[in-house]
This record gives C-alpha cells, structure tokens and sequence, in this order.
C-alpha cells in the first residue's frame, strides 16, 4: 500500500460536517488517509450534537477545533471534500476535489445529526475502499 492521501473536508462553518466527516476518517480510516477539516466561514465551535454524536458511535473528537482554510494547508491536500453547497471547482481551482451533497444539521434535532453521520460515513467508506483497493471497480464518490 502506498502513502497515506491527504484530505481535506471542507463544510461551511466547520461545526457540523466537515467535523464529523474528519472524525470519523481519523477513527476509521488513518491507514489510508491523513484527514483534517476547515470550514470557509468557521463558526468558532464544534456544535455539541456534532460531538454527541460521535460519542454515541465510539468516536473521538479530541484535538478538533473549528478552523478557516487560512489555517490548514489546503493546498497540500491530495483531494478536497466538499460539503458547502458550492461547485468545489470554484472553491478549489486547480485542486482535486470531490463534491458530496451532504445536508448542513446546525441547528437541528440529534436524529438529523445522526442521519447526516449516516450519510458521511456511508461516504466515506466509499472513498476509503477505493483507496485501499478494495472497491469493486468503485472510483471514489
């Protein structure tokens, strides 16, 4: 197996999505991926339901913080997530990016914040099984 990628989850506040997306990617998926997250108009704050939420699968937010593209390395990054909605090519030009239609939970019941997991998580197994060879012929999402 080569290097690990390095990717990047990108959602608009960096609260919601893009967190639960890096979470779960460090929980399940660090030996093919590096993950890291940042929001292009950070809120500041991982929301609660975001962190309950992972509690409730076994996953750790620790050492997450909410952040702005200006404090990652985006450019590094071997492919970009996008959840903000937004063409990720106007976002990212020149980038690797892959756009996942993933709907924003802030501000919503914990049952929305567990769908939204639901749908990240499915995602990413998608992704990771292309990256590890293992897709069925499946490219990543």
């Amino acid at each position: 197996m080569g290097a690990r990628k390095k990717i990047l989850f990108v959602c608009i506040g960096n609260s919601c999505r893009s967190q639960i997306a890096e979470a779960l990617a460090r929980h399940s998926a660090a030996d093919v991926l590096e993950a890291s997250s940042a929001g292009i108009s950070p809120l500041g704050k991982v929301a609660e339901p975001t962190r309950r939420v992972l509690l409730e699968r076994g996953v750790s937010t620790d050492g997450q913080f909410s952040k702005s593209l200006r404090e990652v390395e985006a450019d590094a990054a071997d492919l970009i997530v996008n959840m903000t909605g937004m063409p990720g090519t106007a976002l990212f030009p020149g980038a690797t990016v892959v756009d996942w239609d993933v709907d924003d939970p802030y501000g919503e019941d914990l049952g929305t914040y567990r769908q939204i997991c639901d749908d990240i998580e499915e995602r990413l197994a998608q992704l990771t099984a292309s990256l590890r060879g293992d897709g069925a012929g499946k490219t990543a999402p």
